[in-house]
């Protein structure tokens, strides 16, 4: 059985002050490196093999402060970027809620079929995230780890368990909220999401 925990990034500067962020990035706050040393802490004794990250620097500093304390090293791998936001990106999101709210709530309720303007191919999205999904089951590894951002994470869960993109924000996770897959016998489960009982000590 292959386990796959998914760790959403830490709390960084851009989510502090409620701006959404998609291909943009932020560093940690110092909150976000705390929250990312509890999370490795949580960790240190699941028998994780191998770290994959997101290069954006928010998801690869949280996989950093993990793999520091587990004596790993971080593989970086591009399909793990955050979905692009198009125009929307660097702007408050509860701003666009005012602004924009029939277009924000639907495209929360169904982002396939109603797409923010010049956001990212919701195919291309799931081709890449699927592909790599693809790729950790043909791997070597049995226990890994997947640093990476909400949409992304996201998408993986919904594409494990076949409930498609349509359904990418009626999953939530906070950040450094810690989800678990299981794959076995060709059958993805979902044993915990969004686990952040490690972080009650802040």
């Amino acid at each position: 059985m292959k386990k796959l925990y998914l760790l959403r990034h830490a709390q960084s500067e851009y989510n502090e002050k409620g701006i959404f962020q998609g291909r943009l990035d932020s560093d940690l706050t110092p909150l976000g490196f705390v929250q990312a040393r509890l999370s490795a802490l949580e960790l240190e004794d699941k028998g994780i093999e191998v770290i994959y990250s997101s290069p954006q620097r928010r998801a690869y500093k949280t996989a950093l402060t993990v793999a520091d304390v587990l004596g790993l090293e971080v593989v970086v791998d591009e399909r793990l970027r955050e979905m692009s936001f198009g125009e929307y990106e660097g702007k408050h999101f509860w701003s666009l809620l005012e602004q924009e709210g029939a277009r924000m709530r639907a495209w929360l309720s169904n982002p396939v079929k109603n797409p923010l303007p010049t956001q990212e191919n919701m195919q291309d999205f799931e081709s890449r995230v699927s592909s790599f999904l693809k790729d950790l089951i043909s791997s070597p590894y049995n226990t890994v780890l997947v640093v990476a951002h909400g949409g992304t994470l996201h998408a993986m869960v919904c594409l494990a368990l076949g409930l498609g993109l349509e359904n990418l924000w009626n999953i939530h996770m906070d950040n450094a909220g810690i989800s678990l897959l299981t794959y076995k016998a060709g059958k993805f489960e979902l044993k915990q999401l969004n686990r952040t009982s490690h972080l009650q000590k802040l």
